[in-house]
C-alpha cells in the first residue's frame, strides 16, 4: 500500500512538472529544463514507460537527454533561464517589504546566478533536435 501511494504520488508530481515546463515554453518566468528535469526523475521512480516516452518526445526530449548524458545545457537555454532567474528574483525583491529578505533574496539570486552560469554549455546537433537539415 505504502509503495502504491509514493508511486501515485510521484506520477503526479511527474505529470505537475511536465505542464509546468510546457507552460516555461510560452511564458517566460518558468523555466522549463528545471521542470523537465524534475518530471524525468519522479518518471524515472514512479513509471520507466512514462519516463522513456519523455525522453523519446521529439521537442523535450533532447534537453532532457543533453543534461543526463553531458551535463550540460545548450546555449539558448541558458539564455532563457539567466533572464528568468534574473526577472523573477527582481521582481521578488522588489514586492518584498522587509529589508533583510531583500538582501537574502539577492543573495540567493547571486549564488544562483554563478552556480548556474558554471555549467558547460553543449549545442545539440540537428539528429537529436529532431530537425532534418
Amino acid at each position: 500500500m505504502k509503495q502504491l501511494i509514493w508511486r501515485t504520488l510521484l506520477l503526479v508530481s511527474g505529470w505537475c512538472f511536465v505542464i509546468l515546463g510546457v507552460l516555461g515554453i510560452f511564458l517566460p518566468l518558468l523555466p522549463t529544463t528545471v521542470f523537465l528535469l524534475l518530471a524525468s526523475a519522479c518518471f524515472m521512480r514512479g513509471s520507466p514507460r512514462i519516463h522513456a516516452w519523455l525522453h523519446s518526445h521529439p521537442k523535450l526530449g533532447p534537453v532532457l537527454d543533453n543534461w543526463h548524458q553531458h551535463h550540460a545545457i545548450s546555449r539558448a537555454v541558458k539564455r532563457r533561464a539567466n533572464l528568468t532567474i534574473t526577472l523573477s528574483f527582481a521582481f521578488s525583491i522588489f514586492i518584498v517589504p522587509v529589508a533583510w529578505v531583500k538582501v537574502l533574496l539577492f543573495v540567493i539570486a547571486i549564488v544562483l546566478l554563478v552556480w548556474f552560469n558554471r555549467l558547460p554549455v553543449r549545442e545539440m546537433a540537428c539528429s537529436e533536435r529532431g530537425e532534418s537539415r
